[in-house]
């Protein structure tokens, strides 16, 4: 019969194989009868020297003999002996050698003993490789499998055992993938497949490890292997190491929801649109189903009441069960909450609720409106508040039924966290709609009630209503802080008097603000007014309110602006008189300004000069009423004028008191608006200033330039934000301009950054419109800033922030 011999190559690392390991035989009297190759070449002995002798005499050191003597002695009790003795050289040096004896009987009572030596050094270190291997398969808490090449499993090690909950010799002879689902069984067998005939190892790879028994349970698992070889080469496996890392996985999906969340959320200024888009991120991605709730006053642009409940509406929802639902009525579904519900106890104290394990009534408690309902099903709940600045404006909840695993603390974490971001833009979008209709009220304001502080000129003015019969007229004037430092000075006459007069007046004087926010050039400010006044006169004509000779159809206005770091002063005029600039030394003189039409008239442009104004310099606005009194002409009104401003060192309010005494008669006639501002020169070490290259460098140059400026005016405090606003904002102008980018800080009132390129692109106006998908960045900057916005000048435009010098 034939028999098989299989040939096996020995482990270079074993300090016992055959090529490595010195043999000996001794006789029962302990008489060497037998001696290696290995051993001579060890020790130095012939086979001469040392067969025929006993061996304690030969190889033991007289100072090591007793020890000699007692592992003997053991050796004979238990029939072998495995340890360390110290071994004497020919040379006489000891060697320390690990041993193993064993007995063999040659007949009767003869005993024989064969040894196998090697160096101490070297089995000490295979005996700790050896426990480095018992330990990875019964302590080590990464799981270890090993398979065949056959693709069976040959061991596992304990931790595999405490991840499936299946024994360890239960794993024997098993498929490779075998307990796990289909989908990644195949996966796991392709993977061991791979590095079997390959031979190119894996390292932490995550793979989904989801059990046979629980196929819902999400597991996932970082798996590294590697191919095992005999010393010839020959290919006996293939062993993994398969590590946990569920609650990494997890943390990473959340981590990267938590990010799609700040990109989606916000994107406009609008409150019902904010919830939908929170609606959408949240699922399928956390739960299977969303609603968000508000409170009624806030999809108004109110504040919600504090301490009352204010009624609630339902803006968005979404669900697994219908991925295109249709929106809600217009202002939201009116929703009621039993005092009981989750929704009413969150909305009632703020604070979220977790309900990992809903009771069996639960949707006997839920309010059913229309079709937007949630799945019967369900069987977990999270509510949290949409909460913004100490308010409370609503609730979000968050059900779970197509999932089996319930909701956990950490995600209600993450929905806390994503609801507070999409609170703020809510609010945000809350205060826009709030300012909108503040806007359409301030329409009605009739003048100023108080210049505001602005550091860039120094102020006095005067109105003087007229004592006409006809009513007040609709003189105007306004000092408009804008960004960069810059100040806008207005002054504006609308034809007429009386009550019409007078609303249009507030008409203009809102608009005019409204476009200098815009900070638009002093030209297309009036263009714009232009536009107004034709539109107000046509309002009046179809609504028939007054005859068609008391029609309001026009306006004049000045529109100065200064810049107190250029000293560069833009101004132009529709139909008003021109302003006066009083030199430091005294010297008086009329801008000459094109005059342009009217505003009403339209057809023909306006146009701005620029003019550059020493420190101290004064710029004086006026309406025609101050120079056009019936009892001088327009020139005599003028050269006093100009007499009365020669004097730029005095205080302003002298001055702003010699102008009226000079030129206004008790009685005035008309309508009289006068403003002067004496110019400032902001310190050149206030301003920072420079260009960066358009290439993809620039961003992390700006962060580092901005903390070193920051830093020399102490306002490190600051740093991390304005690093992160310049940044943004020089991205912006990388990924849209074309040209070189300027790179701009103010120390002023407040710390104003800005970037000018040569882009005409409006980032906040595309931001806008629901079909953008662009001005995450953007978003971010608005939330840590006080004030930012964008201007435009020829060239290109300037996007710009503002930020309290005492930080948020």
């Amino acid at each position: 019969m034939d028999q098989r011999v299989t040939v096996l190559s020995e482990s270079r690392d074993d300090p016992f194989a055959l090529h490595l390991a010195a043999s000996a035989v001794l006789d029962d009297r302990g008489t060497v009868v037998g001696w290696s190759r290995l051993a001579q070449d060890l020790l130095g002995y012939p086979e001469t020297a040392v067969i025929g002798r006993p061996a304690l005499e030969v190889l033991i050191d007289p100072r090591d003999l007793r020890a000699a003597k007692d592992a003997a002695a053991t050796c004979r009790r238990a029939g072998g002996w495995f340890g360390v003795l110290a071994v004497r050289h020919r040379s006489g040096r000891l060697v320390e050698m690990a041993f193993r004896a064993r007995a063999l009987l040659r007949g009767g009572d003869v005993h024989e003993w064969f040894l196998v030596g090697a160096p101490a050094t070297e089995v000490l270190e295979w005996q700790r490789d050896r426990a480095v291997l018992d330990g990875l398969f019964r302590r080590c808490p990464i799981g270890l499998v090993v398979h065949s090449p056959e693709m069976t499993i040959l061991r596992v090690n304990r931790a595999v055992e405490r991840f499936t909950g299946v024994p360890a010799v239960s794993f024997r002879g098993m498929p490779t993938g075998a307990l796990l689902v289909a989908e990644d069984a195949r996966n796991s067998v392709d993977r061991v497949r791979r590095v079997m005939q390959t031979g190119r190892s894996l390292v932490s790879t995550e793979q989904y490890a989801r059990l046979e028994r629980d196929p819902a349970r999400e597991r996932a698992a970082s798996v590294s292997a590697f191919r095992l070889e005999d010393p010839a080469g020959r290919v006996l496996g293939v062993a993994e190491t398969v590590e946990d890392v569920t609650e990494r996985h997890r943390a990473r999906l959340r981590l990267a929801l938590l990010a799609q969340a700040g990109a989606r959320i916000g994107t406009t200024l609008d409150v019902g649109e904010t919830a939908w888009e929170l609606a959408d991120v949240m699922a399928p991605q956390l739960a299977d189903h969303v609603s968000v709730d508000v409170a009624q006053p806030v999809t108004r642009g109110e504040e919600p009441a504090q301490g009352s409940m204010d009624p609630v509406v339902r803006v968005a929802v979404r669900s697994v069960l219908a991925q295109q639902p249709g929106l809600p009525q217009p202002g939201g579904e009116p929703v009621e909450f039993p005092p009981d519900t989750p929704q009413a106890r969150c909305l009632a104290d703020g604070q979220a609720v977790l309900e990992s394990v809903l009771p069996t009534d639960w949707f006997s408690m839920e309010p059913r409106q229309g079709e937007h309902v949630p799945d019967p099903d369900v069987h977990s709940l999270i509510v949290v508040p949409l909460a913004a600045r100490g308010m409370v404006l609503g609730t979000m909840s968050l059900w779970r039924s197509r999932r089996p695993d319930p909701f956990e603390a950490d995600d209600l974490t993450l929905a806390q966290e994503i609801a507070s971001r999409a609170a703020v833009c809510i609010d945000n979008a809350r205060r826009y709609t709030q300012q909108q209709q503040t806007a359409l009220t301030l329409q009605r304001s009739l003048l100023p009630r108080a210049v505001p502080h602005q550091q860039a000129v120094e102020v006095a003015h005067r109105y003087l209503p007229s004592r006409a019969a006809s009513g007040p007229g609709g003189d105007w004037f306004d000092v408009i802080p804008l960004s960069g430092a810059r100040v806008a000075l207005v002054v504006g006459d609308v034809v007429g008097h009386g009550l019409h007069a007078a609303a249009t007046m507030g008409r203009l004087r809102t608009a005019v603000h409204t476009l200098a926010s815009l900070d638009l050039e002093p030209d297309e400010v009036l263009s714009r007014l232009d536009d107004l006044v034709n539109l107000l006169a046509a309002e009046q004509e179809a609504v028939g309110e007054q005859s068609v000779g008391d029609q309001v159809i026009g306006a004049t206005c000045l529109y100065a602006l200064y810049d107190p770091v250029s000293r560069l002063c833009s101004a132009a005029r529709a139909g008003h008189p021109p302003p006066a600039v009083t030199t430091p030394d005294g010297q008086v003189s009329l801008l000459e300004l094109p005059a342009g039409p009217p505003l009403g008239l339209g057809g023909l442009p306006f146009e701005a000069r620029d003019i550059e104004l020493a420190e101290g310099s004064l710029l004086t606005l006026y309406t025609n009423g101050l120079i056009g009194e019936r009892h001088i002409d327009v020139d005599t009104g003028l050269a006093r004028l100009c007499a009365a401003l020669t004097r730029p060192a005095d205080p302003l309010e002298r001055t702003c008191q010699a102008v009226v005494d000079s030129l206004v008669p008790a009685h005035p006639a008309d309508d009289i608006a006068l403003l002067i501002a004496r110019s400032r020169v902001l310190p050149p070490q206030n301003v920072a200033s420079w260009q960066l290259p358009l290439e993809p460098t620039s961003a992390a140059r700006a962060r580092t330039l901005t903390t070193a400026q920051l830093t020399e005016w102490g306002l490190e405090h600051l740093a991390f934000t304005t690093e992160l606003i310049a940044s943004e904002l020089v991205t912006n102008a990388y990924r849209y301009a074309s040209g070189p980018v300027t790179l701009r800080l103010i120390r002023e009132r407040s710390l104003i950054c800005e970037v000018t390129d040569t882009s005409h692109t409006s980032p906040h106006l595309r931001r806008a419109r629901t079909t953008d998908e662009g001005g995450r960045g953007l978003f971010l900057v608005a939330q840590l800033t006080e004030r930012w916005g964008t201007r435009y000048t020829r060239e290109g435009k300037t996007v710009w922030t503002e930020q309290s010098l005492l930080g948020q």
